[in-house]
């Protein structure tokens, strides 16, 4: 039997017993093949472990200007903004890219990569979705197409990752807070499956242990990375015995969720209950009140996401060094007065 990785259209005709032509017109999808044989074509790619390369049979080209770039969720202004970020460094080469929102669904992310893989993409631009496993990416990786992770990595993957530096954005974001005179803290959204929850978590719970605010003044709230999220975040929080005065969000869309529950229940964000959220989307700074946040150069990520894609696809390489960007924050509306002051009165 051939060998799997370089399989042929040939050696589908030798182990189905058809012609050439026969095996092209199955994998065109053509009527004019009779089922019971293109049933037996299609046991043999299988058995053969023939790729389609539609991208080839099309263009016939040797190097493809196709660049996938496939998003978790892209209903999500931050992934949006990135993905802005990588097609104008793209268009500017002239490259082709394709955007797909996987919907952090697995098993449709599972079929966009096939389906991109058939199309010959040059390379790959991926944020995973939740619950992706760390062989997703093995078969790919083996076909020799460049692949870089945006904004999440995996456990134990060798990809390179573009991504802000979570930690630390999160910590200064807390100490923040603390400074302000918040002593009762939450951290809403996100959950454990994700690396990028436990960076920014970890940012968090390390800034409260430097400045003293222990465990039992600590809420930490898991929930969907969403508007959705962030309402059933705050209303949790607001349930506690002894609830938080102020929350870091895992992001801008889960802050946006925690102010507009705020609003629902007569409160305002910044004068009744300190928020700040973590990516700073054009929408933060025209939000009411505009929103606390960490800033991470969302446009600068993708673009330079896109460099390195080109740079690995010109050097014939799935290598690269990973990048990890700076953050800073940018302080609003709805991370409230400083309450020091306040303390020091009721005392």
């Amino acid at each position: 039997m051939a060998s799997r990785a370089k399989a042929t259209i040939l050696d589908i005709a030798r182990e189905a017993g058809v012609s050439k032509s026969t095996v092209s017109l199955v994998l065109q999808g053509s009527g004019l093949i009779r089922p019971e044989t293109a049933t037996k074509v299609r046991k043999a790619i299988e058995d053969v472990g023939y790729v389609y390369n539609r991208g080839a049979a099309n263009l016939r080209k040797a190097h493809s200007n196709v660049i996938g770039m496939v998003i978790n969720d892209l209903t999500n202004p931050f992934f949006a903004e990135l993905a802005v970020g990588m097609e104008r460094v793209f268009q500017a080469a002239g490259i082709v890219p394709f955007i797909a929102n996987t919907a952090e669904n697995p098993v449709r992310q599972e079929e966009v990569l096939k389906s991109l893989m058939e199309q010959g993409v040059a390379g790959l631009i991926v944020s995973p979705a939740r619950g992706t496993t760390p062989g997703a990416f093995r078969r790919i990786e083996s076909a020799g197409v460049p692949i870089v992770f945006t904004m999440r990595r995996l456990p134990e993957s060798r990809i390179p990752v573009i991504a802000p530096d979570n930690h630390r954005g999160a910590f200064i974001a807390t100490e923040h807070l603390i400074r302000k005179g918040h002593r009762r803290l939450a951290f809403f959204g996100g959950s454990s499956d994700l690396v990028v929850y436990h960076e920014r978590l970890g940012g968090f719970l390390e800034a409260c242990e430097t400045l003293g605010i222990p465990a039992s003044d600590r809420l930490i709230v898991e929930g969907e990375t969403s508007r959705k999220g962030g309402m059933a975040c705050l209303e949790t929080a607001l349930a506690a015995a002894q609830p938080p005065t102020a929350a870091l969000c895992f992001n801008d869309a889960v802050a946006f969720g925690a102010m507009l529950a705020l609003r629902k229940r007569g409160l305002e964000a910044g004068a009744d209950f300190a928020v700040v959220g973590f990516d700073d989307v054009a929408e933060a700074e025209h939000y009411s009140p505009a929103l606390t946040s960490v800033a991470v150069d969302t446009a600068g990520l993708g673009e330079r996401a896109a460099h390195v894609m080109l740079k690995m696809i010109q050097s014939r390489t799935t290598r690269a060094e990973d990048h990890i960007g700076a953050v800073s924050l940018v302080v609003r509306e709805s991370s409230g007065p400083d309450r020091n002051s306040q303390v020091g009165d009721a005392a």
